[in-house]
């Protein structure tokens, strides 16, 4: 995938907070509202020990200057001591606390985020890439789950930091106090200038990885191409291009990060001197309201402390547009209504069914049906706005019968079976199954009757035993035999030096096309579905495999609904019915018999593809030969 196009599919954020967003996102910590309640009262109580140390050494040092060789330390070396135990013990509690949150959150937006990928309709996938919807479930969900549980509760700790100190400094001595406070507007200055620049770059860090992320899955699953096409050094000039971005983008961000820290730092530093100055003139007055050197070093501590909170809390709100623009992203995937769905009185009917015991594959009326009659009504469809593949189609279909589906590219075959299994719905008209629209019937009880068998077989880094078993996971041992022998797949699965047990790599790469093919044919028979589709199945096998698939699919067949896509007409000519499709009409229709007495469209078809194929055959025969007959 070319850098353009990676950058167009990746949304720009801007703006301010949103609440909106934020209100869907702390929905997921509802569930641990305890945990939040123990994270809460920690945070507090550490900042609270926090604010105490100071003082036990401000009280320490006094005692000591006022009794000299006759000071009791041990009580103060104690208390010390149980401050620091408890300061620990905090510590383990609060990282433990946040942890757990941070983990069951992120885990609760991965589950709501694939769960909501099941739902979505064919369509949303097709205006989405794999390298995009893996980064909203990948680094967005990691990020704004450690928002959520880290920076919120250090928005809590640094803002009880900043009361406790603030408060403890103007008991000890509010001129001092007021006099470390002027640090304050500077410093909340120069954050809000550097915060929104560093924001910007973080931003379009955030940008590129994603783009980054996109290409990578983009170059992995393409690698094939990539090499046949000997693209290797046009996609590394395109890759080196992102992560040119990203090396300049990141190195910005980091420099004005870097810029930003000895500011703060240096402003803090000025805090502690006019501190020193101004407290040192009080304690070497000898007045006697004058400043202990114990205050003195108190205030040393706090102003030097007062400093960290403002920090946080700065960086905490350029995380907060960070985390926002991830929310935002992982809201509009979670809120984002499936076009193709069940009717509120779908639902109702199928919770009214659930409630009675039934199994959640039954139909709207309660019972299982058995499919007897398919029929298209009047119906059109357009992928797009005012471009129609279908126009006023009429089919009905029975029990038991099979439809070939042949024609040119574009003409609508693949666009019928897509309306069929309900991946799209009809624009207009109606899709009957035994009378009734299928948009009454529940979703999944239409699609677990259907089994699918694509022209590109997709099967799963696993064994083969585990792929076929996939078409019905309560399959034991027999089932799963039962299914390749009927598909004529169960020799080829038996030469393998593992047999069932080969495990076939990702997508089943260790396998030929054919022996997917059979092995997808069998996972779809396993399902025992009514409705059954070949999409191009045998497009791309050999003709020694196309008789294996073909035997199979005669036993398959027998006594369901089937539709088959081919453009071998071998593969059709024992069909019911065999249609021509061409824009989105039915232009001839009959057996193989009657459109090859018609000696229309189908019977050029077929006399082209036969002549093609005994020209094959021929060539095939002599090619070890000195001299072929012409063609």
């Amino acid at each position: 995938m070319s850098t353009k196009t990676a950058r167009l599919q990746e949304e720009r954020y801007v703006g301010g907070l949103k609440w909106s967003v934020w209100k869907r996102m702390f929905s997921f910590l509802s569930p641990y509202k305890r945990f939040m309640v123990g994270l809460v009262l920690v945070a507090l109580l550490q900042a609270g020990l926090e604010a105490a140390f100071p003082l036990v050494t401000r009280g320490i040092i006094d005692h000591a200057v006022q009794n000299r060789i006759h000071a009791h330390l041990l009580p103060w070396i104690l208390m010390y001591a149980l401050l620091s135990i408890m300061l620990c013990a905090g510590t383990w509690a609060f990282i433990r606390l946040a942890a757990v949150i941070s983990t069951n959150v992120s885990h609760d937006i991965r589950r709501a985020g694939f769960r909501k990928l099941q739902e979505l309709p064919f369509s949303y996938y097709d205006r989405r890439s794999v390298g995009w919807l893996i980064t909203r479930l990948t680094s967005d969900c990691d990020r704004l789950s450690r928002f959520i549980a880290w920076s919120g509760m250090d928005f809590i700790w640094g803002v009880a930091m900043l009361l406790g100190i603030g408060a403890v400094m103007l008991y000890l001595n509010w001129r001092l106090a007021l006099i470390v406070m002027t640090i304050i507007p500077p410093m909340a200055w120069l954050s809000l200038i550097f915060q929104k620049r560093i924001l910007a770059t973080s931003r379009k860090v955030r940008r590129i990885n994603s783009n980054i992320t996109a290409s990578y899955s983009e170059s992995i699953m393409g690698v094939r191409t990539t090499k046949t096409l000997v693209r290797e050094e046009e996609n590394l000039r395109e890759f080196s291009s992102l992560t040119n971005d990203m090396f300049t983008s990141s190195v910005r961000n980091a420099l004005l990060q870097s810029m930003y820290f000895p500011i703060v730092v240096s402003l803090g530093s000025v805090g502690t001197g006019l501190v020193l100055w101004r407290g040192g003139v009080e304690v070497m007055s000898a007045l006697p309201s004058s400043m202990s050197i114990g205050t003195l070093l108190a205030f040393i501590s706090y102003s030097g402390a007062f400093i960290g909170p403002i920090r946080e809390l700065a960086m905490l709100l350029a995380e907060s547009q960070n985390a926002q623009a991830a929310a935002e992203r992982i809201t509009g995937l979670l809120e984002i209504t499936p076009e193709i769905k069940d009717s509120p009185e779908v639902i109702e009917a199928v919770e009214r069914n659930t409630a009675r015991g039934l199994p959640a594959g039954v139909a709207i009326d309660g019972r299982e049906d058995k499919i007897e009659t398919i029929e298209f009504r009047n119906v059109s469809f357009a992928y797009k706005q005012g471009k129609e593949v279908l126009k006023d189609f009429n089919l009905t279909v029975r029990s038991g019968q099979s439809i070939a589906l042949v024609g040119p590219t574009g003409g609508g075959k693949t666009t019928i079976v897509n309306l069929l299994c309900r991946f799209y719905e009809p624009s207009s008209g109606q899709v009957l199954i035994n009378g009734v629209d299928y948009r009454k019937r529940p979703l999944q009880w239409l699609q677990s009757n259907i089994g699918v068998v694509l022209q590109t077989p997709h099967l799963f880094d696993d064994t083969i035993y585990e792929n076929i078993r996939y078409g019905n996971l309560q399959a034991d041992d027999r089932q799963v035999e039962w299914a390749a022998k009927l598909v004529n797949a169960h020799d080829f699965i038996m030469n393998l030096e593992n047999g069932y047990d080969t495990r076939i790599g990702e997508g089943g790469n260790k396998l030929s096309t054919g022996q997917k093919q059979l092995v997808c044919l069998a996972r779809a028979v396993l399902a025992d579905p009514q409705i059954f589709i070949m999409d191009e199945a045998t497009s791309s096998v050999d003709t020694e495999t196309e008789q294996l698939i073909q035997q199979g699919l005669m036993n398959v067949l027998k006594g369901r609904i089937s539709f088959i896509i081919a453009h071998r007409l071998s593969t059709i000519k024992s069909a019911d019915q065999i249609l021509i499709i061409e824009n989105g009409k039915i232009v001839e229709r009959g057996t193989h018999a009657e459109l090859i007495r018609l000696k229309g469209e189908y019977y050029d078809l077929y006399i082209n593809q036969f002549s093609q194929e005994r020209q094959r055959r021929i060539f095939a025969e002599c090619f070890p030969q000195e001299q072929c007959p012409e063609p």
